[in-house]
């Protein structure tokens, strides 16, 4: 059951998280759409999650993680 509102430390963790996709995603020299490619997601996916107006799946985080080849715990620490 989801919490409803959400705590207040939520949002600033998952602009944190969106900030790691983000620079993992730079560092690896790819572009959103290479990424989406990758992991097989769209592009404006990829964007939503930088940007924190989606939350990744640990799946997705797991893809991106390995496409970025950086340790999972690198994206959510």
């Amino acid at each position: 059951m989801p919490l409803d509102p959400m705590p207040d430390w939520v949002s600033p963790r998952r602009r944190q998280i969106g900030e790691a996709i983000r620079t993992a995603r730079l560092h690896a020299n790819l572009t959103q759409i290479q990424l989406g490619e990758r992991v097989g997601r769209d592009h404006k996916t990829i964007h939503r999650y930088e940007a924190a107006t989606a939350v990744p799946s640990l799946v997705d985080l797991l893809l991106i993680a390995d496409v970025c080849d950086i340790p999972l715990a690198d994206l959510v620490r």
